[in-house]
């Protein structure tokens, strides 16, 4: 029996990954926003196996990525 989790968290990474890669605003915040909504698909994912799992991938798949992106952003908004 496939768990809610599960399904949510294939609904959120599907829109999630839709939204980054084709964004109607194609400005960096826009992006980030929709990578957020992916990467806590993965977690939901995660969380329908196991806690310990989901907190890990939280870890990972979230924090990096998004400081890496940030970093972009405040490149490319520098003067």
């Amino acid at each position: 029996m496939i768990g809610i989790e599960f399904l949510i968290g294939c609904i959120l990474l599907l829109a999630g990954v839709i939204g980054t890669a084709y964004p109607k605003n194609p400005d960096y915040l826009t992006r980030l926003i929709n990578m957020e909504v992916a990467e806590f698909g993965l977690v939901f994912i995660m969380l329908a196996f196991d806690e310990m799992l989901a907190l890990v991938t939280f870890i990972a798949v979230n924090i990096v990525p998004t400081l890496i992106f940030v970093r972009l952003i405040e490149k490319k908004e520098a003067p």
